[in-house]
């Protein structure tokens, strides 16, 4: 065990001052009866940042950690590969949801971007609960489904309902791609509890809005309209998630990674686009860096304590830090 200080601690907030635990796989703030601390970090530590929206069947994950990201939700893919990456070496950790839950013949399946076997077509309730099923059973940490009236056809009401109910029954949670007018509402209307995108298909209600606030979490995702070069779907989504986010609605960093020329690491544009959308430094820390059961995780989002104030672009600058070599870091 390896208990060292830092100058300042990001744990669900600003914690100032503090004393980390460390035994090499994962860690925590310092107990009464730990050893006492060996050495200081300097600078400023969060738990390892989240991208919470990946492809990794489209980039080359190992140079993820690299670039500051410690932990990946991966957004369907093939089963015969995406058991494979959870633990594997080289990958930051990885939760992964197996294939797209989609309507016969609806999306991805006709995307181009997705192979044979990323998407699981459901022909009808009966047919829900084997669907969720074999996602778990292959190592999904959540079940995703396709609902993108625009690509094609989408889950009945009825069929959409019966997925989120094995879902739940089986203690994970459902992630939609909700596109097309309405599948904003379809999704939070069926207990979905994740949107894999801020919805751009249409402005959103503000009572919408704040109803979804209590219990759907939205994974950001708006630099992938234009890369930088912005139009009229990021000005949607950014005016849907702006309100969202007034409204007390929870959102996670995402960058649908393998969408475009998007960086592999921290994406200082997304980040920025969040800024702009009214999230200030601790929601932007809450969206990227979302503190785990055990707390803050083997690997530590680090930045050198330089004077500059909290922002964005400050948050972007951070390096990980593998804990199994904490004693490297210490001064």
């Amino acid at each position: 065990m390896t208990v060292f200080t830092v100058d300042e601690l990001w744990l669900d907030g600003w914690r100032g001052r503090a004393a980390v635990a460390s035994d090499g796989s994962s860690c925590r703030l310092a107990r009464p009866g730990d050893p006492h601390p060996e050495g200081h970090l300097e600078g400023t530590v969060f738990p390892g940042f989240r991208d919470s929206h990946v492809h990794l069947g489209l980039i080359d994950g190992t140079r993820l950690m690299a670039g500051g990201i410690a932990a990946v939700d991966d957004f369907g893919w093939s089963l015969d590969v995406a058991r494979g990456w959870p633990g594997a070496a080289g990958l930051p950790i990885v939760t992964m949801a197996g294939q797209l839950l989609t309507a016969p013949g609806g999306y991805p399946t006709a995307s181009g971007w997705a192979p044979p076997g990323a998407a699981l077509e459901i022909d009808g309730p009966d047919a829900a609960a084997a669907a969720v099923d074999a996602q778990l059973e292959a190592g999904a940490g959540f079940i995703k489904v396709a609902l993108n009236s625009d690509a094609g056809p989408v889950l009945s009401d009825d069929t959409l309902n019966a997925v989120v109910a094995r879902a739940h029954e089986r203690r994970v949670i459902v992630a939609a791609h909700a596109q097309g007018v309405g599948q904003a509402q379809r999704a939070f209307g069926s207990g979905v509890d994740r949107l894999a995108h801020t919805p751009w298909s249409e402005r959103l209600s503000d009572e919408l809005l704040s109803a979804m606030s209590h219990s759907t979490t939205w994974v950001s995702t708006l630099d992938i309209h234009g890369w930088g070069d912005y139009g009229d779907d990021f000005a949607t989504a950014s005016d849907n998630l702006r309100r969202f986010h007034a409204a007390g609605g929870r959102i996670r960093y995402g960058t649908d990674l393998g969408n475009g020329p998007l960086p592999l690491g921290v994406n200082k544009r997304e980040l920025l686009s969040l800024e702009r959308a009214g999230l200030d430094p601790d929601a932007l820390a809450a969206a990227i860096a979302p503190a785990g059961a055990s707390g803050l995780g083997r690997y530590l989002s680090h930045i050198p304590p330089d004077g500059r104030e909290r922002s964005a672009t400050w948050i972007s600058s951070a390096r990980l830090i593998d804990t199994q070599h904490i004693k490297e870091h210490l001064t």
